[in-house]
């Protein structure tokens, strides 16, 4: 791969960017610190904004690696205010292969921002890192995040049993992937 890091992307709504110290208390407020964010994902409700700023200080940091991607998704005419954040949560050099995770406000839920999103970072993945294999999972009782993976052209591989966890525990994972052979195919 040829990693570029985490660099601006812009779609019709919205501008993917990197995190500044000033996101902290937008990131606590928006999404964070919401239990109906956090209930499918790895990672516990923020229970304190300190918590919420160490983990931005932490991607703030690891922007000087070029293989680092963690984008705050800002709607364009909300300000500069982060409501959500996409990035690449795993990552197999000898495959080619970058793994999805994002988050956003159950405010903006249901209104496509998250497609948007993740359908902008697939080409810039594809055609600027030189990636293999984009792929992303979700519990199967979060059946909204495989949507956002379906609408994105990502497709359904199977479920694998107890093969991951998150706020409730030890659950299934549904597993969706693109190609590059496939993307390309495609245009």
């Amino acid at each position: 791969m040829l990693h570029k890091g985490t660099g601006e992307i812009e779609t019709q709504r919205l501008l993917l960017r990197r995190f500044n110290e000033g996101d902290v208390k937008a990131a606590y407020h928006n999404w964070t610190s919401d239990d109906k964010v956090t209930e499918y994902l790895r990672w516990p409700t923020h229970t304190s904004i300190d918590i919420t700023e160490s983990v931005i200080r932490g991607w703030i940091e690891s922007y000087e690696k070029s293989d680092f991607y963690q984008w705050a998704i800002v709607l364009k005419d909300n300000g500069n205010e982060p409501i959500g954040t996409i990035g690449v949560i795993g990552m197999n050099e000898q495959l080619g292969m970058v793994q999805i995770g994002y988050s956003i406000g159950s405010k903006w839920w249901k209104q496509g921002i998250t497609t948007e999103a993740f359908a902008a970072i697939i080409p810039f993945l594809f055609n600027e890192v030189k990636v293999n294999r984009i792929e992303a999972q979700h519990d199967p009782n979060n059946p909204a995040s495989g949507k956002v993976m379906e609408k994105c052209g990502l497709k359904y591989e199977g479920t694998l049993r107890q093969a991951d966890f998150n706020n409730k525990g030890i659950v299934d994972a549904a597993v969706y992937s693109l190609l590059s052979s496939e993307y390309f195919a495609a245009k």
